[in-house]
């Protein structure tokens, strides 16, 4: 991985401008085509497969009137007065006249009407009327809102208070507010403070605004076609915002420190681009996998919140790998720490021995370890202790804005009526069955009455169709209170028996109950889904730093983190502790998608912190073997920009906190408590103090494990040794250049070989079949060395296997060839392979060609008929057999062939030299290596040495005979077929 990202760094700092002009494009584009779609969030809580939505679909059916959204009109007289005096009434009736004719709004039934369910209250000083609208709330437009809340102005004229309630008044607007603005300007001070210039703080809070852009703007489009929570944008700028300065600031840390040690620009640029690029690209890449875990719960919302904020971390990873690597080609030298400044000097302490606070804090950690772990085990395990109560339940009323219309009518009917009024429930019957309607209902109705926090039960009202009625059920406690989550269960317990007795199958639903079916299932989703993330934590840490204690560390660490932080959200959001602080006006039960989604975001950036910091850990204990320096080396060379990054992170969730919605609210802190906590007391201080208790172990891999797991090199091992090797081979002037290298498997090595083939040579390769396999494997970027060096035509292997496939083409001439194929099959095949993107006309002119060169390679006998496009490939002779499927190798136009003649090469009647045809046949720069497992014919060949072409010209004709010793296993001939 950090080989491909030194090249997107390289190609990006050389194409500045073209990447610029790339992005801005695209952010154009995508902010411009959200906006011309008219996209904008609804809120959208379905949740199929639970009672609650399979009960509202068949309502859609069967009783569409009351299957659509719900509009409560709240109506409050003055102090003293009635509503049910007729100045009062007449503006209440007159209303809900209004309120019929706006488009969208099916039925309105006044508080007056037979069907009202006890919609005065026993002061008659608030009452309320029920609109029915037409379609689910995702499909109330905005001019039937419009046309609703215009009408208040009836019921205002005539001295009553008038509020709107109900799902769809929900405010589902989202943006950057003051609280947010100074969320960046903290995190500008924090960059300023690290970088200690402006021009480089600016950068990562700039590449952090395009991401932030992009994502919104495609997020904004997707809006047009599917339902988008407004939580689903905010939460996607929010992380969008912290990850992308985190993870520009990783990089242009690294830049700037390798500026002010000399390296040159260009070279730092690609060269942090493929270090700090890979943590970046890892920690992202992981913060994405956890956030589309949320798919497997099966919330469509939450899933639709989850793609939405993966998103925005990808763009965040694009914009620091491509655009960020663009401008420090613009700004070139100048990013470099002036001689002798405060950032220049810091950058190099490592080297001058001055310590830094990491340094000292690690100092100090490092004393006493164990108590160490026990002080920070004991802190995160006090703060977990409220998670233990944790209630959750989705937004209601009560946590949207003060001066919304949807709170102050949560707050009437509260006062008014009760709170349960604010969460009706809908029980449905199926009287399909039943030979006496009315008197079935009623039996039911009482037996809903007789259950626990039952505050009013309406009548039974059936459809047109008579086959499903609905009883409105108005809880006694609030929609979020346990009380009201038992009472559904009551209600569905209850069920069972009234079937049973009366033939009506009954089932509960609306908006509360709907609510309550999704904390139930979010609830149990969350000890799995803690389980995968975890799991894949283990995985992901393994197969970065080769340990098993590493990751475990990390996985426990997270686990107190994601704790530690609901148990403060707990605290304050549920309990009431300090609400007042942080403008929480109505503590209660959790977001019920806060644990889950706290920690899939938290996952990521936890590991984030971890790559930083044990990377660079991992990387002197492999250099010195010495432990307790590998730790303070890591340590003080990543504490910094940890502590920036996490003090980023924290003022950045912590702005939305003030001023965001109910929803956001909660989120942002979490998410801000879990950061400061995961980074500087786990990941600063619980991580170095486990490492140093385990000492060598926290470094130890059983083989097998170490063997099945790939290499990842996040700290660029791979990188320097393959730029090593490129500076190598570029000094090469031989086509194929080999030293010392072992071809094959450890257990079974090829080698060493030392080989300089000039390009256009004929090297005439004998050995057995493996080994003979094995060399043309390797030469094809098919097969890694197992040590020492090779070049192919300029690049090093296996770095730049890529290049070596596009350069070497494999011919297999010995063997059987019934394979029913022409000719022209042959070669197309090799053509469509080479140039895939070549038009049928153009393939076919090639094909032509190709067809006159074997002509004139083979030189026909007279009287016999020359190859055609149809000539069966099988009804060759063995030469001519053998000159077609080299020549469809040379139409890739690769600069290396080898050519597998089988136990030698093939016997020509007419007495034709194989070899000195493929050299005429191939291109006079084109090297061919002609394997054998004998060395006849090949012998006389060599001996005639240069100029033994003819009019082909002078080609360099040398020998390289493979060990011939008995294989010891078969490992080695696997391993070179299995690619």
């Amino acid at each position: 991985m950090a080989t491909l990202l030194y090249r997107i760094g390289h190609v990006a700092y050389r194409r500045a401008w073209l990447i610029l002009g790339i992005w801005v494009l695209l952010l154009a584009g995508i902010l411009g085509g959200g906006f011309a779609l008219g996209g904008h969030s609804q809120e959208s809580y379905a949740i199929p497969g639970t009672e609650s939505q399979d009960t509202i679909d068949k309502l859609a059916e069967v009783f569409p009137a009351a299957a659509g959204a719900q509009v409560q009109v709240v109506y409050r007289a003055p102090d003293g007065a009635s509503v049910t005096e007729p100045a009062y009434r007449a503006a209440i009736e007159e209303m809900a006249t209004s309120i019929g004719d706006v488009p969208g709004v099916d039925t309105v039934i006044t508080p007056f009407s037979e069907y009202a369910s006890g919609a005065i209250s026993k002061d008659e000083s608030t009452a309320f009327s029920q609109a029915q609208l037409s379609g689910p709330s995702t499909e109330v437009t905005q001019a039937t809102l419009d046309g609703l809340t215009a009408t208040t102005s009836i019921g205002r004229d005539a001295g009553l208070q008038v509020a709107f309630g109900g799902q769809v008044f929900q405010d589902n607007t989202f943006g950057i507010t003051i609280t947010e603005v100074f969320g960046l300007l903290f995190a500008g001070v924090v960059l300023l403070v690290t970088f200690g210039s402006l021009v480089s703080a600016g950068m990562p809070l700039l590449m952090a605004v395009i991401g932030v852009g992009v994502a919104i703007g495609g997020i904004t489009a997707i809006s047009a076609f599917v339902p988008v929570s407004s939580t689903a944008p905010m939460l996607a700028l929010m992380l969008g915002l912290a990850v992308g300065i985190d993870y520009s600031l990783f990089i242009l840390s690294r830049h700037r420190t390798q500026l002010a040690r000399g390296i040159e620009p260009h070279e730092s640029a690609a060269t942090a681009v493929a270090t700090a690029g890979g943590a970046v690209v890892f920690a992202g890449l992981t913060v994405i996998i956890a956030l589309l875990g949320l798919l497997v719960v099966g919330i469509p919302f939450l899933s639709v919140m989850g793609v939405a904020a993966a998103f925005a971390v990808f763009v965040s990873i694009g914009v620091a790998i491509t655009l960020l690597p663009a401008i420090l080609g613009l700004a070139g030298a100048r990013l470099a720490p002036r001689p002798g400044g405060r950032a220049h000097r810091r950058a190099m302490m490592p080297d001058t021995g001055r310590p830094t606070l990491g340094r000292l804090w690690v100092g100090v950690v490092l004393k006493a370890p164990a108590l160490v772990v026990l002080v920070v085990v004991g802190i995160l395990g006090t703060l977990a202790i409220p998670a233990l109560s944790l209630d959750l339940n989705l937004p209601d009323g009560a946590s949207e804005p003060a001066a919304s219309t949807q709170y102050t009518a949560y707050n009437l009917i509260e006062d008014g009526f009760g709170p349960g009024y604010n969460g009706p429930l809908i029980v449905v019957v199926d009287i399909t069955q039943t030979t006496d309607i009315f008197a079935d209902l009623g039996a039911i109705g009482a037996r809903l009455r007789a259950l626990p926090d039952v505050a009013f039960v309406s009548k039974g009202t059936p459809n047109p169709t008579v086959d499903t009625a609905i009883i409105q059920v108005m809880p006694g406690s609030a929609p979020n209170a346990p009380e009201t989550k038992d009472l559904v269960q009551s209600i569905r317990a209850l069920a069972p028996e009234i079937d049973a007795s009366l033939g009506t199958p009954i089932a509960v639903t609306g908006a509360t109950a709907v609510s309550i079916d999704i904390s139930n299932r979010l609830s149990n989703a969350l000890i799995p889904f803690a389980l995968i993330v975890v799991g894949l934590s283990i995985l992901l840490l393994t197969m970065v730093f080769r340990s098993i204690f590493v990751p475990v560390k990390a996985a426990l660490g997270f686990l107190l983190s994601v704790f530690a932080s609901i148990g403060a959200t707990v605290a304050i959001f549920q309990w009431g502790w300090f609400a007042d602080l942080i403008g929480v006006a109505h503590p209660g039960p959790i977001l019920s998608f806060l644990p889950i989604l706290l920690m899939a975001v938290l996952f990521g950036l936890a590991m984030d912190y971890e790559v930083f910091l044990v990377s660079g850990m991992r990387e002197e204990f492999v250099a010195s073997g010495n432990p307790h320096d590998a730790i303070v080396h890591g340590f003080s060379h990543a504490a910094r920009v940890v502590t920036a990054a996490a003090l980023i992170m924290f003022f950045v969730f912590f702005a939305f906190v003030p001023d965001g919605t109910g929803a956001i609210k909660g989120i942002a802190f979490a998410l801000a408590i879990g950061v400061f906590l995961d980074a500087f007391l786990v990941r600063m201080t619980l991580v170095p103090a486990a490492m140093a208790l385990a000492g060598t172990w926290a470094w130890w891999l059983p083989r097998p494990l170490d063997r099945l797991l790939p290499d990842v090199d996040i700290e660029g091992v791979g990188l320097r040794r393959h730029l090593a090797d490129s500076v190598w081979a570029g000094a090469q002037d031989s086509a194929i250049t080999a030293e010392g290298a072992l071809l094959g498997v450890p257990e079974s090595p090829l080698g060493p070989l030392d080989l300089s083939v000039a390009a256009g040579s004929v090297v005439l390769v004998t050995g057995s079949a493996t080994r003979r396999r094995v060399l043309a494997a390797t030469l094809a970027g098919r097969l890694d060395l197992v040590s020492g060096r090779l070049q192919v035509c300029g690049a090093p292997l296996p770095s730049e296997r890529g290049k070596a496939l596009r350069t070497v083409a494999l011919a297999q001439v010995g063997g059987r060839h019934d394979t029913g194929l022409t000719v022209g099959e042959v070669l197309a095949e090799r053509l469509d392979l080479a140039h895939p993107w070549h038009r049928t006309a153009r393939r076919r002119a090639e094909l032509v060609v190709w067809l006159g060169r074997l002509e004139i390679a083979l030189g026909q006998p007279p009287g016999t008929r020359p190859i055609a496009s149809d000539t069966p490939l099988a009804a060759l002779p063995a030469i001519d057999r053998a000159v077609v499927l080299v020549a469809a190798a040379l139409a890739e136009r690769p600069r290396v062939v080898v050519v597998d003649l089988g136990d030698g090469l093939p016997v020509d009647p007419a007495g034709r030299d194989l070899v000195a045809i493929l050299a005429a046949l191939a291109p006079a720069a084109t090297t061919l290596l002609l394997g054998s497992g004998t060395h006849s014919g090949f012998g006389s060949l060599a001996a005639r040495g240069p100029g033994a072409y003819g009019e082909y010209g002078a080609r360099a004709v040398q020998e390289l005979t493979l060990n011939t010793d008995t294989d010891t296993g078969t490992d080695l001939d696997r391993k070179a077929l299995q690619r």
